[in-house]
């Protein structure tokens, strides 16, 4: 996994990674409410808010706050989207 001052040196990576970021948040706001209710644990709304602060850049951006959430919450929403794709899977 990249680390955290390769990633605060790097406007580079850091485009990047927020494009990705954006996008990610983007398609989890596509979910129908069926679905995201499988995983009530996820804050759905607060990705979309984060969503649009990456996408309108409101006032900038904190990338030590954008790193911790790499950190932190991309793994587990990766994990319950592991778990949605299983689900919906299933039910076919």
């Amino acid at each position: 996994m990249l680390g955290r001052e390769e990633f605060l040196s790097s406007p580079l990576i850091q485009d990047g990674t927020l494009r990705n970021l954006q996008v990610m948040a983007e398609s989890t706001q596509r979910l129908s409410d069926r679905v995201k209710a499988l995983r009530p644990d996820v804050d759905w709304r607060a990705i979309a808010g984060f969503r649009n602060v990456l996408a309108h850049n409101y006032l900038g951006f904190d990338l030590d706050y954008v790193y911790r959430a790499i950190e932190n919450d991309v793994p587990r929403l990766r994990e319950a989207c592991q778990f949605l794709l299983q689900q919906l899977g299933s039910t076919k």
